[in-house]
């Protein structure tokens, strides 16, 4: 018998040394790192048989070629990582296709489909202040307008990219027909801890939560500490620090949602001044778009209030919004089978976090399958998945696939 599980930890331990020095995965996109990262990836695929390209956009394309005229079954997720981050996160759903393909090898099945796993060379959006390009030029809504981004170094995306060897000009040409495609399939670490409360190995994601931030700026009026009577105190922070509290208070008492305050600056801030200004974020997610929506309404509704009561001004602006992308039901449903007959319950749980699957869904139907990460660590050194659960996840991968063998037609199912 071989060990799956293990043969995957092996090859991402390796790929984890593909990495700048420091604690942790450092892999930022079009960098040596990368390089060496796909270079490894590369070696790997041409070893199960696959032939392998690198598109424009930067991401590493492993295709199992099946009966001339057949579909694609799309998967595979990112191989970038945040600053000192974790060796599971994004990789580690490159790594496990891999694996469930070399193991229907062995087991000499062939699909009467084609397979593409795909190594995406932005999702974290750490380098440049964009993310999701592989993702989003196979969907054909590429934005071209973010590869005059700058890092941090003033390297735009644009020089980057052709300094890593690709033509970021043909990125628009990398849009694929939705006709020719079966689905995208991604695995991930949950970078959650409801897997590992429920004693379960494995679940399958419902859908990818909807966002939205406002960004909201309180007002009011210094004045000395020790001198300045409390009646009639324009304290912005008492104000900021209600808002807080109502963020809060919507996000413990409305069912799947997720409200949390992520950045905060006060003015003066010194210890002996009524603070005269705050301004601060709130960010609401959930997997059904009127609940997250209803939430940002609320958020308006009592910022008013709250101006009104305490003599404030308060600006309140949303700055950003993303739709949820529900999980395709009959892709799901084929996934959830074959996580049960891997020996798993089939937990159900939708994903607070962005992935390439959410960009995927404009393209063709997505599904997802999480694998615990050990007390829900994520973006960390810490960040761990072990390799009987990444077994478990390689049986339900290839169970998956041979569920699509015996329906060779998924459209018409």
């Amino acid at each position: 018998m071989i060990d799956w599980g293990a043969r995957a930890e092996s090859l991402l331990n390796d790929l984890a040394a593909c990495s700048e020095p420091g604690p942790g995965v450092t892999r930022l996109p079009f960098t040596p790192e990368h390089r060496a990262a796909i270079d490894l990836l590369k070696t790997h695929m041409e070893t199960l048989g696959l032939s392998v390209a690198l598109d424009d956009a930067g991401t590493l394309i492993g295709r199992l070629e099946g009966p001339p005229g057949s579909k694609t079954l799309l998967t595979g997720s990112h191989q970038d990582s945040v600053r000192e981050g974790g060796a599971y996160d994004g990789i580690m759903g490159v790594v496990l296709p891999l694996m469930a393909l070399a193991k229907l090898r062995s087991e000499r099945i062939d699909l009467p489909f084609s397979v593409e796993v795909f190594a995406f060379a932005d999702e974290e959006g750490v380098r440049f202040p964009t993310a999701l390009i592989g993702s989003r030029a196979l969907a054909g809504t590429f934005d071209a307008s973010v590869l005059s981004m700058k890092d941090s170094q003033g390297v735009t995306l644009r020089d980057a990219m052709a300094a890593f060897g690709l033509n970021p000009e043909k990125i628009g040409t990398l849009a694929r027909d939705p006709g020719d495609v079966i689905g995208f399939v991604e695995t991930h670490i949950e970078q959650g801890p409801v897997l590992e409360h429920a004693d379960e190995a494995i679940g399958v994601v419902t859908a990818i939560c909807g966002i939205e931030r406002h960004q909201i700026e309180v007002i009011g009026e210094t004045g000395h500490a020790g001198t300045l009577p409390m009646t009639g105190r324009r304290d912005a922070l008492v104000g900021a620090a209600a808002v807080v509290a109502e963020v809060d208070r919507l996000g413990q008492s409305i069912p799947d949602l997720r409200a949390t305050v992520g950045a905060f600056d006060v003015e003066p801030n010194v210890v002996n001044a009524v603070p005269r200004r705050v301004r601060m974020t709130a960010e609401f997610r959930s997997p059904d778009d009127r609940t997250r929506c209803d939430a940002g309404k609320a958020l308006h509704r009592f910022v008013r209030e709250q101006a009104l009561r305490r003599n404030l001004t308060i600006n309140v602006q949303k700055t950003y919004s993303q739709v949820a992308q529900p999980c395709d039901v009959d892709l799901s449903r084929r996934l959830t089978l074959t996580t049960t007959g891997a020996g798993a319950q089939g937990l159900a749980l939708p994903s607070g976090a962005t992935h390439d699957a959410s960009a995927m869904a404009d393209l063709c139907p997505i599904a997802m399958l999480f694998v615990r990460c050990r007390e829900g660590v994520s973006h960390k050194p810490e960040e761990f998945a072990s390799a009987d659960d990444m077994g478990l996840a390689i049986s339900a991968l290839a169970g998956f696939l041979t569920s699509i063998e015996r329906q060779t037609n998924l459209a018409d199912d």
